[in-house]
């Protein structure tokens, strides 16, 4: 394939697009929770990421799987929860079966405010995705994404 076939050139378009869509959309939900909340779209997912988390087997995340869930490096990933922690949104303490593991926890202030920022966060989900969709080059990305269904842990 050369730079110039048609397939590469549909490819990066379509690359374009999502992209687009993308940044717009966390754009618009990032004023809407900074606005409402004081809460970045990094820092709501991080909380709503270790709001599942559960006791037993398997309950609790590692740094490296909350740091893939949110989509940033370990070590942003861990200062994104030092920043949290510092407000009193979390908390973190050292693992009972093994003392080198650490865990963070949700604290209540934090389940508190996630709670009220669930309903912002899907009002500007919504908006963004009813806005994009006036867009001709967007619209069939829309459509994708609403009907995208999220597997469900077992």
């Amino acid at each position: 394939m050369t730079a110039t076939d048609p397939a590469l050139t549909a490819l990066s378009q379509g690359w374009c697009a999502l992209s687009l869509l993308h940044g717009r959309i966390e754009a618009h939900i990032e004023r809407a929770l900074q606005a409402g909340h004081d809460l970045s779209v990094r820092e709501y997912s991080l909380l709503d990421v270790l709001s599942r988390q559960h006791e037993g087997d398997g309950g609790h995340l590692q740094m490296k799987q909350v740091a893939d869930a949110v989509v940033l490096s370990q070590s942003a990933t861990t200062r994104l929860v030092t920043r949290l922690e510092d407000r009193g949104l979390l908390e973190r303490y050292l693992c009972p079966t093994d003392r080198r593991g650490i865990y963070t926890n949700v604290t209540a202030a934090g389940l508190e405010l996630l709670g009220e920022a669930r309903h912002t966060y899907d009002a500007a989900l919504r908006e963004a995705l009813d806005e994009a969709a006036r867009n001709p080059d967007l619209a069939p990305l829309v459509r994708v994404v609403e009907t995208l269904k999220t597997p469900v842990p077992a």
